[in-house]
């Protein structure tokens, strides 16, 4: 048995129903997958209701009315406000004072086998996103997916050192995820075949996102879905190469304002089988600035209507992620920047979709702990000396916004050992809250500029040639 939260047309009903075990209720009608999902145990409670009118038909959207329900006291007075029929006037008691933190309740997000729940995507992010801190951002949520560097298709069936290293995945990390990158249709095949049979990761993600001019010059990343019929045959043969590993695509909005070409990326990786595609709001032009358009997220949800949709593109907050679900109809997020030195924000995020109070923020004395943890993870990763040298770009991020001098911030970037890293974390301020002004922006962003292309690459979209020299030979973006 569980307790089943419903919302429709701004109101929230409540249940106990049997769920199936992807948890949605056990009947014919898949309309029920839509509105309801099991949010907790209620073991012992007498919370009960049963349907006693079902309105909806096939074609159109599901309408329920309740029959009186009986709360225990023990699950509160939100469990009993949740129980009323339609009409009632108490639907307004049902919310939470801050509307933006109450997520419409959906279905939960699939990828191929696994349940992404909450619906939160690591994004893959180059000299970031190793098994530290894939691990120090799990440890702040039971769950979401976390997906590895971009390796580069061509180092990985040559196995480069460095890529193989940088495959690593924590012992306990289920799924594997792991983002790809490559150019040409065989190598990329290679490189899936590989994964496959070596038993490398869980879930592949093609990158056709990446800005960075030594991959856009050659063809690479956000570059590569302007060539229709060449993103296509890489796309076709990651899929068919992966068998039973699930596949996914993330892609910008296009080149630039001229050459927009996610709907068509989009339609073309759904008609090849990948389990989900995501969608960067921004065109490589933008790079990292400006504002990512979530309308384009809306639109390709709109066109893209048989596996999920991802969003991903100014989330620094866990409300921004529940508005972009609520203003595009994606089926979960994607986070990048907004988690550099915040890996917390995953227990924000899981909060924000559970519907539950947000965890408080972290004090500057929790915040060393944590960097301090990282430091320990990174060391055991890539050894004490290269770890701290690591670790230097991430301390602006976790001290943003705390009354921390420069002098002290340098100090922390030079530290050589562990017994200098405690000294320097000891001398901050234990007592400082999180600043409230905190949760803006953070990491890259510079300014939009020219995206840098092979010679005559806007010619003939659909031309399949692969670009001379164009497979990288080292991962890591």
């Amino acid at each position: 048995m569980d307790f089943a939260v419903w919302a429709w047309e701004d109101q929230a009903f409540a249940a106990v129903v049997e769920t199936d075990e992807i948890g949605g209720l056990p009947v014919g009608s898949p309309h029920l997958h839509h509105v309801a999902l099991a949010v907790g145990p209620v073991d012992g409670a007498t919370v009960d209701a049963q349907p006693v009118t079902d309105a909806r038909s096939h074609d159109g959207s599901p309408h329920w009315q309740w029959a009186d329900v009986a709360t225990d006291p023990t699950l509160g007075p939100s469990a009993s406000q949740l129980n009323h029929p339609v009409g009632s006037s108490h639907q307004d008691s049902a919310r939470q004072e801050d509307d933006e933190c109450v997520p419409t309740l959906r279905p939960p997000l699939r990828i191929g086998p696994y349940q992404v729940d909450p619906p939160v995507v690591l994004a893959p992010m180059a000299g970031i996103t190793n098994v530290a801190f894939r691990r120090l951002c799990r440890d702040h949520s039971a769950g979401g997916l976390y997906v590895c560097e971009m390796i580069t298709s061509r180092a990985l069936v040559e196995r480069h050192p460095g890529t193989l290293k940088m495959i690593s995945f924590d012992a306990a990390e289920q799924p594997r995820s792991m983002q790809l990158y490559g150019v040409d249709p065989a190598t990329v095949r290679q490189a899936v075949e590989m994964i496959r049979d070596e038993d490398l990761a869980d879930h592949i993600d093609l990158n056709f996102g990446c800005p960075v001019p030594k991959v856009t010059r050659r063809g690479g990343g956000a570059a590569l879905p302007y060539k229709r019929a060449l993103f296509g045959e890489i796309v076709h043969a990651a899929v068919d190469a992966a068998g039973h590993l699930p596949v996914t695509v993330k892609f910008r909005i296009g080149i630039d304002d001229e050459h927009c070409t996610f709907l068509d990326a989009g339609r073309i990786a759904e008609q090849a089988g990948v389990a989900a595609v995501a969608l960067h709001a921004r065109t490589a032009a933008q790079r990292y600035s400006g504002t990512a358009d979530w309308d384009a997220i809306a639109a390709l949800k709109q066109a893209v209507t048989s596996i999920p949709v991802l969003g991903n593109g100014d989330i620094f907050a866990a409300t921004d992620a529940i508005r972009m679900v609520e203003h595009t109809g994606c089926d979960g997020v994607v986070v990048g920047r907004g988690c550099l030195g915040r890996p917390w924000l995953f227990a924000e995020l899981a909060a924000a979709f559970t519907g539950i109070p947000a965890p408080t923020p972290p004090t500057l004395k929790q915040v060393a702990a944590i960097l301090r943890r990282h430091a320990e993870l990174l060391a055991e990763h890539l050894g004490t000396d290269k770890g701290l040298r690591d670790l230097r770009k991430h301390i602006s991020w976790y001290l943003h916004g705390f009354p921390v001098g420069g002098d002290v911030r340098r100090a922390l970037g030079m530290v050589a050992g562990f017994a200098e890293l405690d000294d320097r974390l000891s001398r901050l301020d234990p007592d400082a809250p999180f600043p409230p002004d905190a949760d803006g922006p953070r990491g890259r962003q510079g300014s939009p500029g020219r995206v840098v292309l092979p010679e005559g690459w806007l010619d003939d979209p659909m031309d399949r040639t692969v670009p001379p020299g164009a497979e990288l030979t080292h991962s890591g973006g």
